[in-house]
């Protein structure tokens, strides 16, 4: 895979706590299944206020979905598409994309070229942690607005470049990123490490390469729950107060929500 596009997409980014460690850490979780602070919650809660039954949705990195065959959950089916929409179609530059359960087609393709979709196809395009790797945000943006119809949106969700996380994992060389996951990361599978390259993991990088006079910007950072912590209860709560103190700029995730002008 060259650096030219998307280096590996797929949801897996998202750690996966200890359920008994959270659940301390956060007992509101018996009221529902989430945290007060889930990042994921109020992604995916928003992108299913823009959904209804005529769309054509894409996966951007649909990956293997995996994160989707835990018990059923209201946050698990918010994470879902397929049933609530006319169509969900998967991209991935991995063949593993074909084992994903809830599409209803599938397109492996390479990020050097063009995406295999026609003009005007798609409602509303999502990408779960893919923009972290994505090494031409030209192409990316172009072709986000080509598949796109005029109304469209284009969700993601991302580490923020100057949140701790993205800051954190830039000084660690892709290369050791395994190693250095095993300790803070244990459940984190080995073959889910992928390269990152942080391109367009800022406000300012999003509004570059989606330009006011194409796009209607209502993107934010927001802080999620604390993440990398090894389960631990001290740095837990260390990482919290941490990240209660930081202005917008330097908060942990940033949420991309974009929509074609007509």
């Amino acid at each position: 895979m060259t650096d030219a596009g998307l280096l590996k997409l797929g949801r897996e980014d998202e750690p996966v706590h200890e359920p008994e460690f959270l659940e301390r850490m956060r007992p509101e979780m018996a009221a529902g299944g989430y945290a007060r602070d889930s990042s994921e919650m109020s992604y995916y809660l928003r992108i299913n206020s823009l959904l209804n039954p005529s769309m054509t949705i894409v996966d951007l990195g649909a990956g293997r979905g995996t994160q989707l065959l835990g018990p059923k959950s209201f946050i698990g089916d918010l994470m879902k598409f397929q049933g609530k929409v006319q169509k969900v179609i998967g991209l991935d530059v991995d063949g593993a994309v074909a084992d994903h359960p809830f599409l209803d087609e599938y397109h492996v393709f390479d990020p050097a070229k063009p995406y295999p979709l026609a003009d005007n196809s798609a409602d509303l395009i999502a990408a779960d942690w893919v923009l972290e790797h994505i090494a031409d945000p030209k192409m990316a943006a172009h072709e986000i607005f080509r598949v796109l119809k005029p109304g469209g949106w284009f969700c993601a969700r991302t580490p923020n470049r100057f949140g701790y996380v993205a800051l954190a994992a830039s000084l660690v060389p892709n290369s050791l990123h395994t190693a250095v996951l095993k300790r803070v990361w244990p459940e984190r599978e080995v073959e889910d490490v992928f390269p990152t390259v942080y391109a367009l993991n800022t406000l300012g990088a999003i509004n570059r390469h989606f330009g006011s006079d194409r796009w209607r910007n209502c993107s934010y950072t927001i802080n999620s729950t604390p993440k990398y912590h090894a389960n631990r209860t001290l740095l837990f709560n260390l990482v919290g107060a941490y990240q209660s103190i930081m202005p917008p700029p330097l908060r942990t995730d940033l949420h991309v929500f974009l929509c074609k002008r007509r």
